[in-house]
Formats: structure tokens, C-alpha cells, sequence
């Protein structure tokens, strides 16, 4: 729903307002979220470190025989095996431009991985046109016995090239009829990318799996646009999930200093960055003095401060009882889980688990309904129920 233009409000009065509401269980729709507000769930859990050596693991896939998928954001994909702790090098990644924000980022597997052993990554790229690089989407797949990668086929690579180091996302989801989506942050571009659609940068894409573009994407048609282009106005999208049982398309993204949001994900919307926003720059001056507009999607909620997003899921099974049907969204900032409550469109109640476990990077649900964290400078986390 497009609200009209509204000029910012930071008070202490409106945050106190928010966090009321969350125990009212109301939509906590474009409100702002001060994690310090949040009710902490208890959750009987002990943390289990399976692995170490993963300086910043920016993805955790896991197969179906139990064995884990891990990148490094530096270039190297990890195999972790079922009940061993040692990691071993995946052989077959394209040459990888890693630097600041860039390396190897997201890993998925095609829904029908059981029989095609198909795998799709999200890597930093220096081919094509310019200097620096910009983020790349390939698939390959992986062998019987899960040490290489074979038939590499690069899907699509971001144009225009740079040599900035921030913002290149990067995620990937399937939706239920195997069409695949992933992000392009604004790539520190953010008056140039992220509102111009001839432009790769500050996007969310959609691809047929072979990395064809479908016919019915919203820009297809439309003159100079990108025409894998899915919805744009982004900054930069670290977090997606596709709910498959309500067919609803979650995505969050880094604001600036404020402003860290999450969003229905819909074809042909504007999410309005950067000419809208909640946050300011980093310096403390501000950009805009706008947080809606119309013609622009507002987001289903924001959190300032900022709590840096980084993955998301949505967990099934019943090995942790508390959290079925809820989705869990990692904070790399403040080093906890938020978890979500979500009802028709709208989020209903947020609260926090494992507070000071560690800068989360990564979160993955195995087939057995084990849950995995990828932390930054420690390695990878089992959650054991107790």
C-alpha cells in the first residue's frame, strides 16, 4: 500500500510507542524496532561448535545426506561431512574478485537438487566491461561424492563494474515454480543504481532456472530496462525467503545509520531507496527527508538502530517446538536472533533468542530440522535442543 508523504520522526516518544506495540501483538507495519525493547524467548538450546576456520561464512547449505555446504567469503566453498568436524575444500569455483563487501556470497540448491544436482552461487565477478567487479549469479553441479563442481554455467553477471567494496547482497530463493531470484546491492552507487532501471545495482532479479528470462517479468518489455529485473529501490538485500505454503516473498536489507527493513518482495515495486528511507548517513547528516512516498512500497518493518540483517529462515519440523512456522532473521551488529511472528502479510510479534552468541552471518535448517549459524571469526554452530 503506497501511504503519502510523510517527513521523518525520531523521537523517543515514538520508539516507546512501538515497543508497546509489540506486546499488543498489532502490525508492527513501517514502526521502528529498538532491539532493546524486545522480550527474550527462552529457548532450551545449547550451542554446539562443528566446525572452525570459516573467518566470515557467508553462506551454510545443507545437503540431503546431512552433509553442509559453507562459503567463505574470501573464495573457498567448504564441505563439512555429516558427524565430523573437519572441513574440506570444494574444487571448481570460477576466479572470485574477493574484496571489502565482495567474495563468495550466497549458495541454494534447485528444488529438484535430488535428481540434477544443480547448485546456484552468488559470487563477486570482475569480467565484462570496466574495472572492479559487480555480482554474478552461476549454477553448477555438484558430484556424487560432493568434492567438485562440475558443468559451470555463469546465469547473469551485474553490468557496470566497480571498484567500490560495498554492497554487492547477495541471496538466492526458488519460489514454487522453480524460477530463481537473488539480490545486487546498490553497490555504494546510491544515486545513480538503485532508481534506474537500465542499470544492474539495487535490485532483486527473476530467472528461469537455466538463466533465461521469463517472458511475464514486469520490465520485459519496457525500453533500456534490465529485463530480469523483478523489483527495485533497494540498498542492500542480505536476507530472502520464498514461503512457499502462503507463496509470499520475504526480503530484508541494511539501511544506512537507521533503517535496516524488511519487505514483501512484489514484481514491478519500487522500495523507494534511496529517495525514501528511515535511516541518515553514517556521519549523521541526512540524505532525505522522506520515509514515504507514493508510488513507492513501504516497508513491513524497520528497525532503527539498525541491527545489521544478515540471513533469514523459516523453520519447519518440530525439533524446536517454540519456533515452528516463525521465521528466524540474524543481527551480525548486536549478535542476536530476532525472531518473527508473521500473520496475513504482517508482522505480529518479534522477540529475541541466543542475545551475545556472536555476529551472525549464516543460518540454515537441515532435512532433520537441525538449525546451523555461520558466525563471523568463530566458525559454525549446531543448536542442540536440551
Amino acid at each position: 500500500m503506497n501511504k503519502v508523504t510523510t517527513r521523518k520522526k525520531f523521537s523517543i516518544l515514538a520508539t516507546a510507542s512501538c515497543a508497546l506495540a509489540f506486546s499488543a501483538l498489532t502490525s508492527l507495519s513501517a514502526h521502528a524496532v529498538d532491539f532493546k525493547e524486545l522480550d527474550k524467548l527462552a529457548l532450551n538450546v545449547k550451542p554446539v561448535t562443528v566446525a572452525q576456520g570459516v573467518s566470515i561464512p557467508w553462506a551454510i547449505e545443507a545437503l540431503p545426506n546431512g552433509d553442509l555446504l559453507i562459503t567463505e567469503r574470501s573464495g573457498t566453498l567448504y564441505l563439512l561431512r555429516k558427524n565430523t568436524t573437519s572441513l574440506t575444500k570444494i574444487t571448481g569455483l570460477p576466479k572470485i574478485d574477493a574484496n571489502g563487501q565482495g567474495g563468495l556470497l550466497d549458495l541454494e540448491l534447485h528444488p529438484d537438487f535430488a535428481n540434477n544436482q544443480w547448485l546456484y552461487i552468488t559470487y563477486s565477478s570482475s569480467e565484462g566491461d570496466g574495472a572492479g567487479s559487480n555480482t554474478a549469479l552461476m549454477r553448477a553441479k555438484l558430484t556424487n561424492d560432493h568434492s567438485q563442481l562440475r558443468e559451470p554455467q555463469q546465469l547473469y553477471k551485474g553490468e557496470h563494474n566497480s571498484k567500490k567494496g560495498q554492497h554487492y547482497g547477495s541471496r538466492i530463493v526458488f519460489d514454487n515454480q522453480n524460477y530463481v531470484y537473488f539480490s545486487i546491492g546498490d553497490r555504494g552507487s546510491r544515486d545513480i543504481n538503485p532508481q534506474d532501471l537500465s542499470r544492474d545495482g539495487g535490485k532483486i532479479y527473476r530467472l528461469h532456472d537455466d538463466g533465461k528470462i521469463p517472458t511475464d517479468n514486469p520490465f520485459v518489455n519496457q525500453k533500456d530496462a534490465k529485463p530480469a529485473i523483478w523489483s527495485y529501490g533497494h540498498r542492500n538485500p542480505q536476507g530472502m525467503w520464498f514461503d512457499g505454503e502462503n507463496n509470499v516473498f520475504w526480503a530484508h536489507e541494511h539501511g544506512p545509520r537507521g533503517g535496516d527493513e524488511l519487505n514483501m518482495i512484489k514484481p514491478k515495486t519500487n522500495y523507494g531507496w534511496p529517495v525514501v528511507s528511515y535511516g541518515i548517513n553514517y556521519s549523521g547528516t541526512s540524505f532525505t527527508d522522506l520515509t514515504e512516498k507514493s508510488g513507492m512500497q513501504a516497508p513491513t518493518l524497520q528497525w532503527t538502530p539498525s541491527i545489521a540483517p544478515s540471513d533469514m529462515l523459516l523453520v519447519k519440523g518440530d525439533k524446536y517446538p517454540e519456533l515452528k512456522g516463525k521465521f528466524l532473521l540474524a543481527s551480525m551488529k548486536y549478535a542476536f536472533i530476532s525472531i518473527l511472528e508473521i500473520a496475513d502479510g504482517n508482522v505480529v510479534k518479534q522477540s529475541k533468542l541466543l542475545e551475545g552468541i556472536g555476529r551472525i552471518r549464516s543460518l540454515a535448517q537441515s532435512d532433520d530440522g537441525t538449525i546451523y549459524l555461520g558466525l563471523d571469526g568463530q566458525g559454525i554452530v549446531r543448536l542442540d535442543p536440551q
